[in-house]
């Protein structure tokens, strides 16, 4: 898979609000330079960042896949 590739993927999982560190990996990948964090995230930075994950919005595509799963799943009748 490209760099660019992967970009455009990583990019379809933000809204528009792109941020710093989205356009940080798109400058990077092209030029073959991503570096890994200077530390590793700490147990309290991970647990900040999943909690701001579940609380951001589900976008629609999401709520569409489920309600298409949930209407592939047999029902026992």
């Amino acid at each position: 898979m490209s760099p660019t590739t992967m970009l455009e993927r990583i990019c379809h999982l933000f809204t528009a609000d792109r941020g710093k560190h989205l356009d940080r990996i798109s400058d990077a990948l092209p030029n073959g330079t991503p570096r890994e964090p200077a530390h590793p995230m700490s147990d309290q930075e991970l647990a900040r960042a999943i909690r701001e994950f579940h609380t951001g919005p589900v976008s629609d595509r999401t709520l569409a896949e489920l309600s298409r799963r949930f209407a592939e799943v047999p029902r026992d009748a």
